[in-house]
């Protein structure tokens, strides 16, 4: 399906992006952005275009542009991200410039910590954990409590107060071109606020000390863990763009199993959940990962909400949720999916509609080795929806729902209840393989 003419093509709409100075890392400092039709516009202070997602509506999405120079921090240390923040209740537009790769997991000297740091006075120990929850004494038929939980949860709230940042309303996040930027080992925390923007960071290696044992999730229990790289609850109008999320070094492969159940340490990469709304997903990478993107953390989460688009991403190397979608009006467009198993990471599925989800996925493009089925990229419970168009698989337009369709007892509906109209950059998909591959991601605004 061939893309009307008033709508750009990738191509045309790339930014070239240059240095200001020699000094563009520091305070003030600006990293000048050239558009063929914006002109231009400075990166630390750049807002969501118009048209471009869900985020653009109603007030559109413009994060820190309208900081002081009093409010304008670059940052490199966890210490410094964290005074830059500032309390989450503060809602002075701030511009956070960040220098370099921060590891979340260091103490104000800069010393590195590790999870015995974390347990330390806690009384908590992995080995008494599992003895104290092994099924084979404790049962199958209640989820842990007494003293180890009890241990258990303290020392994860010890690490929550050292690895979660909690991001205020109006703020722009931006990694400093050049300098390979991003976050180890943390979690940005949205919630409950009004206006951020995410751009162009790796969040590398977020993981959980202390994952808690539920028996009673499945048929055979399951380790859930605690924290995404990025975490929006109850959240409005927010950009994330041109960010890499990774599992990286540590990959699901080398998770050790303990009561027959993989000891997961990951949990989502880019989860929206608790009635978020207005969010626009784009020109990220997401490789490495499991439990990728949940939209909407319970079947029960008020209609109205949840409305968020996601398009000119690459996933690579995704088991999982990419999205998963509950209730909301999710536009999937221009997408890469790249399903051949990375890194032991062998996908379940792409897209799974649920809870009366309605996702209209069009121009998107998959790349399928032969040993998976084309039925596998969706899935759903029977009540979501998808409609799609202009979806190739390895270059061959596919109705991917009918796909899944015949395959599946719980069908996806084909028809949604809305008509997606923030469209910017909306292309067949013929080339996305070849343009999102030098396009997405962190480093590329440089």
């Amino acid at each position: 399906m061939a893309a009307p003419s008033h709508r750009r093509s990738l191509r045309r709409r790339r930014a070239l992006v240059v240095s200001a100075a020699v000094v563009a890392a520091g305070v003030g400092a600006g990293v000048v952005v050239f558009s063929a039709n914006a002109g231009t516009v400075d990166l630390y202070h750049q807002t969501l275009a118009a048209k471009d997602g869900w985020a653009s509506s109603g007030t559109g999405t413009s994060g820190g542009a309208k900081a002081d120079a009093a409010h304008t921090f670059t940052v490199s240390t966890r210490a410094e991200l964290v005074k830059a923040l500032g309390s989450v209740s503060d809602t002075t537009p701030r511009v956070i410039k960040v220098k370099g790769t921060i590891d979340a997991n260091t103490d104000a000297s800069g010393r590195k910590l590790t999870c015995a740091d974390y347990a330390a006075g806690t009384g908590y120990s992995l080995s008494a954990y599992l003895k104290a929850y092994d099924p084979a004494t404790y049962g199958r038929s209640k989820l842990p409590s007494g003293t180890q939980e009890n241990a258990r949860a303290a020392a994860q709230k010890k690490q929550a107060a050292q690895i979660v940042f909690k991001v205020p309303a109006h703020t722009t996040v931006v990694g400093v071109p050049g300098t390979g930027a991003g976050i180890t080992g943390g979690s940005l925390q949205i919630q409950n606020v009004d206006d951020v923007i995410v751009r162009n960071l790796t969040f590398a290696a977020t993981e959980d000390c202390f994952p808690q044992w539920d028996p009673t999730d499945g048929d055979d229990g399951n380790w859930n863990s605690a924290y995404d790289a990025v975490t929006l609850r109850g959240a409005t109008h927010v950009w994330a763009d041109h960010n890499t999320f990774t599992d990286a070094p540590h990959f699901d492969s080398a998770n050790p199993k303990y009561f027959g159940r993989e000891y997961q340490i990951h949990d989502g990469a880019l989860d929206i959940t608790k009635s978020s709304d207005l969010v626009t997903v784009s020109h990220n990478q997401f490789t490495n990962h499991d439990k990728t993107m949940l939209i909407g953390s319970s079947d029960s989460e008020p209609a109205g909400k949840l409305r968020v688009t996601i398009h000119h991403n690459v996933w690579k190397g995704i088991v999982q949720r990419a999205p998963l979608a509950r209730v909301g009006q999710v536009h999937l467009y221009d997408n890469f999916y790249d399903v051949t198993a990375v890194n032991g990471y062998a996908v379940q599925y792409s897209i799974n509609s649920r809870a009366k989800a309605q996702v209209v996925a069009e121009n998107n493009y998959w790349k399928v080795p032969s040993s998976v089925q084309v039925a596998k990229l969706l899935s759903g419970d029977g009540t979501g929806a998808v409609k799609g168009s202009g979806n190739l698989v390895n270059g061959t337009v596919t109705d991917l729902v009918a796909a899944y369709n015949a395959a599946s007892s719980k069908d996806l509906k084909t028809t949604v209840n809305w008509t997606p109209t923030l469209t910017t950059g909306l292309e067949p998909a013929t080339n996305l393989p070849t343009t999102l591959a030098t396009t997405t991601g962190a480093g590329v605004l440089k």
